[in-house]
């Protein structure tokens, strides 16, 4: 079969394994400190990025619709899903988007009916293992920063019989009117073994 084949190299680009949700991630080391692991999920994650095109000259006469050169890129839409299954108040606060932990009362998280652009959105991180090479100093990544996250699949709880709770999420990425050119995620992909 001449044409029926793979890649010799498909092991060293395999994505492996669910991956790890985290506060904060440093590309340039590989470098991600357990602490900031946001938590436990089941199910894998999922993220999508999905741009929005217009067609210039969709209603323009003798124009071939999809026109390479009349073809304007509008937004991204970025949006981060799965489920945890583990959860504690700053996950809790995250996920219920517009919220606060109680200053009195640790153990309390508030809903608000405002958004703070403050205190709701922060970067998440997506960091998976890659490549034949993941252990080790110089293990294999791949690594989505999703900017300006915040939860819009709102707070959810489903629980089972003689099983554990699961809440299931969603995070999207947003612009900001401070950098309005700079789309909502970025994707950082290392080979293991790779020279940094």
């Amino acid at each position: 079969m001449k044409f029926t084949q793979i890649p010799s190299d498909t092991f060293k680009k395999l994505q492996l394994n669910a991956g790890v949700l985290a506060t904060t991630f440093e590309p340039s080391t590989g470098t991600l400190t357990a602490t900031n692991v946001i938590g436990a999920t089941t199910g894998g994650i999922s993220f999508e990025a999905t741009p929005e095109f217009e067609d210039f000259g969709e209603d323009i006469d003798n124009c071939p619709k999809n026109t390479m050169e009349l073809k304007k890129l509008t937004s991204w839409e970025v949006v981060l899903s799965g489920t945890f299954v583990t959860m504690d108040t700053a996950v809790a606060k995250s996920m219920t988007g517009a919220a606060d932990i109680d200053r009195s009362d640790p153990t309390k998280v508030v809903p608000r009916n405002d958004v703070d652009v403050e205190k709701d959105f922060s970067d998440i991180w997506f960091v998976g293992d890659y490549s034949d090479e993941n252990t080790g100093e110089s293990a294999g990544f791949i690594a989505i920063r999703v900017i300006n996250a915040l939860s819009t699949g709102g707070f959810k709880l489903q629980t089972t019989d003689k099983g554990k709770g699961n809440f299931e999420f969603e995070y999207t990425g947003h612009y900001s009117m401070s950098a309005q050119d700079t789309v909502p995620f970025e994707v950082y992909v290392k080979a293991g073994g790779a020279e940094e």
